[in-house]
């Protein structure tokens, strides 16, 4: 890989995604158009759309246009206000995904996301096979679909990612930089807004191959600073590093059933692995957590958070799963009446509180708990060297057979 590519950059965009995140809350409107913006108010509202649907895009819909236009284009359309603290939600969850392949992120939207994977596409093979291995885990994890690019710099990486949607993946290798850039319209560049594209087409610069017939300096005598940048964008030149956002404050991960479940074992045993999964996040950051958050949904949506702080820092299974067990049976009773039990569709255990343990002292705790940490990270190296499934709980091996 090293020999192919200078970097690996993944640009992770999220599809309409405020739209998408409304059609799965509410599947009977998947395949319509949905409108996530200001209340038309029947062709009179005064905002603006935030987000539509492809399906709405059909009709020439798009972000930032006047609800009232977009009324107009799509009558039958399903206007939506935007519920900002379920797309923030969503936002989190699936940064934690992405946490899960790589530290080094930089977040730079709420849909958006690029990735420095330099140091662990070998791990998976190729560009290709992590790409789809991330996009696999959103769908998976969260039921929404993402396009992904994958290039050797972030500008390169940004327009991939726009190349194939929905659901794309595109990979620009660096031999093949120049071929994938020349036919785009110059619009594709990063930092050709209006104005500047008015004055690229007053020179007959209409495609990013037009812009590489002119030196450096013609396009500096003309735009200034910008033109250098032009001369830089239209031949894939970004020495841009990923920008990593500020530290982790929280670990989780939840699971949503594929069918509603009432299985008190099934969510025990689910609960348990998800657990490990936290567990295994922190001791490979060399972290440990002290505030347990517990949460479950069930099949009407209704959704229930639960957290409890430790008297220590941990990030041993045992620990996160025992007080996520506690919480599970507030919700869900082991030994309450058949057929009594609500259908739950989602539960998730995730750890808060964190602190670097090379830099805290060693414990009571650490020593009353020291033959559990030596299995654990022996555990992990094991894992790591031979794959996750090479050894699970007992408890967790029927739910690898799901």
């Amino acid at each position: 890989m090293k020999s192919i590519w200078s970097k690996v950059i993944i640009h992770v965009d999220m599809d309409a995604f405020f739209a998408s995140v409304e059609q799965f809350h509410h599947p009977e409107w998947k395949g319509k158009p949905v409108i996530v913006g200001a209340d038309p108010r029947q062709g009179k509202g005064r905002g603006v759309v935030s987000t539509a649907s492809y399906e709405a895009r059909k009709y020439g819909i798009h972000s930032a246009m006047p609800i009232s236009k977009a009324y107009r284009l799509c009558p039958q359309g399903i206007y939506v206000v935007p519920h900002g603290n379920l797309y923030s939600d969503y936002s989190k969850r699936i940064i934690e995904i992405l946490y899960h392949f790589t530290p080094a992120i930089e977040v730079v939207g709420i849909d958006e996301a690029f990735l420095d994977v330099s140091g662990c596409v070998h791990l998976f093979e190729s560009a290709e096979n992590l790409g789809k291995e991330i996009k696999k885990q959103i769908w998976d994890q969260i039921g929404l679909t993402a396009s992904l690019g994958i290039a050797p710099n972030k500008s390169v990486a940004k327009i991939a990612s726009d190349f194939k949607k929905p659901d794309g993946l595109t990979i620009v290798p660096t031999g093949k930089i120049q071929n994938f850039l020349d036919p785009l319209p110059i619009t594709k560049l990063f930092g050709v807004g209006k104005k500047t594209w008015e004055a690229l087409q007053n020179l007959g610069i209409h495609s990013v191959k037009d812009l590489r017939n002119y030196p450096d300096s013609y396009l500096e005598s003309k735009f200034g600073e910008a033109g250098t940048h032009l001369y830089r964008m239209a031949r894939g030149i970004d020495n841009r590093e990923v920008h990593v956002n500020e530290e982790i404050k929280s670990i989780s991960h939840e699971t949503t059933f594929e069918t509603d479940q009432v299985d008190s074992e099934v969510l025990r045993n689910t609960l348990l692995h998800l657990s490990a999964k936290v567990s295994q996040r922190l001791r490979k950051r060399n972290l440990r957590g002290k505030t347990i958050q517990f949460k479950i949904r069930f099949d009407d949506f209704t959704t229930f958070t639960r957290r409890k702080t430790l008297a220590n820092y941990t990030h041993l299974t045992d620990d996160i799963y025992e007080i996520g067990k506690k919480m599970l049976e507030e919700f869900h009773p082991i030994h309450s009446d058949s057929g009594s039990e609500r259908p739950v569709r989602l539960i998730g255990i995730g750890i808060s509180h964190l602190v670097d343990e090379k830099g805290t002292q060693i414990s009571l705790w650490d020593i009353q708990n020291e033959k559990k940490l030596a299995l654990a990270k022996i555990v992990d190296q094991l894992q790591e060297k031979f794959g996750k499934s090479a050894i699970v709980h007992a408890n967790t091996i029927s739910l690898k057979k799901n």
